[in-house]
């Protein structure tokens, strides 16, 4: 049967951690944020987590010996500051609400919950960063040097619809920077090389690099262009949005979008890559999970799907380390992202139970 959580004692951390706002732009709130999670987290577990500031913003680390088992999650979310104002944690029967709720400050109550419960949480590292829906850019060195000889990464963003999350697209944000020459557009345009044309021809270049049959789609998104309108434009970008299943893939379009060369001549193409995480490949996951499944019929739950779904988390990027990673161990519940976003009470201490479980399987089973 499943072990014994406090669930209300679980609601009331939810409730302290969605109604302190942190989208992933405010530092400020983002520094409020962590306190909060520094104090929910020291209450539970007894220990306060080592602050980490980069360029401003906080990531919380916490440590109990070598990391043979890695914790991730993030306390930012997509929800601009009032949000909460006009839409405040609530919950009606076994439903919710509140921004990011479910994606994911429902996955940090569980994560420290199913350390409360251990004997011992030696072996166990905590990692929640503030920049995961942003592509973590910031905290990307921060989880590689953490991850990085841990035997296994659990990733506590919110499963899909209760299932874990077995595999990820890799997600590449890239930019081309396009660089032509100005001239005067009713005088002499005929002097200039006109960056908006060529960005026409990188837009329809890149979308050919898409395969669909693959899993692979290769989106041109944010297009900028010109200062006034009777200028030939002299720079312009092109964003350029990626998702494929594989690393080859990825590597393929990647190195294909650095080979464009420009059409216009006189023109020049630069790549920039914003952000890039490599796919969480089935193999990477396939041990956890048939683990974790083992767990759950042990402890009473029902049996556990996985799932392959298109958007990243950081449990792309331990993956690409060669560490073995399971996503999608959060909150059940539904509609990250949206306004009717929500998780599921009664299946908080079901999931905290399943990951104290999987984490005390792990630390039994070191070598």
């Amino acid at each position: 049967m499943t072990p014994a959580v406090d669930a209300t004692a679980l609601l009331d951390d939810v409730a302290e951690l969605v109604s302190c706002e942190s989208p992933s732009e405010d530092l400020d709130a983002l520094g409020r944020c962590a306190d909060v999670v520094a104090e929910v987290g020291q209450r539970r577990l007894g220990a306060a987590p080592e602050r980490i500031d980069v360029d401003g913003r906080a990531h919380l680390r916490w440590q109990f010996g070598r990391p043979g088992v890695v914790l991730l999650g993030h306390f930012d979310t997509v929800w601009p500051m009032g949000t909460l104002a006009r839409w405040p944690f609530s919950v009606d029967g076994d439903v919710m609400t509140g921004p990011g709720v479910f994606d994911m400050k429902v996955g940090i109550v569980q994560m420290f919950a199913s350390l409360a419960g251990l004997a011992t949480p030696d072996g166990v590292s905590i990692l929640i960063t503030s920049d995961e829906e942003i592509g973590s850019a910031n905290a990307q060195p921060l989880i590689e040097q953490t991850c990085r000889d841990a035997r296994a990464v659990l990733v506590l963003e919110p499963s899909a619809d209760g299932a874990l999350k077995v595999a990820r697209k890799g997600v590449g944000m890239f930019r081309v920077d396009i660089v032509g020459r100005a001239a005067h557009a009713g005088l002499e345009p005929h002097n200039g090389i006109n960056a908006s044309v060529e960005a026409a021809h990188v837009i329809l270049a890149a979308a050919e690099l898409a395969r669909p049959g693959d899993g692979t789609t290769v989106t041109p998104t944010v297009v900028s262009s010109g200062t006034t309108v009777n200028t030939v434009p002299a720079q312009a970008s092109v964003a350029v949005d990626v998702r494929a299943e594989t690393v080859g893939e990825m590597q393929r379009v990647e190195q294909a979008l650095q080979s464009l060369s420009p059409q216009l001549p006189g023109a020049s193409l630069k790549l920039v890559t914003r952000t890039l995480r490599q796919p969480l490949e089935r193999t990477m996951s396939a041990q956890l999970f048939s683990r974790a499944q083992r767990l759950a019929t042990g402890i009473g739950l029902e049996a556990l799907d996985g799932v392959a779904v298109g958007g990243g988390s950081d449990g792309n990027i331990t993956a690409g380390l060669g560490v073995p990673t399971l996503d999608g161990l959060g909150a059940v519940g539904g509609n990250a992202h949206a306004e009717n976003e929500w998780a599921s009470l009664s299946a908080m201490p079901q999931r905290t139970a399943l990951l104290a479980a999987l984490i005390r399987d792990l630390l039994e089973d070191t070598p």
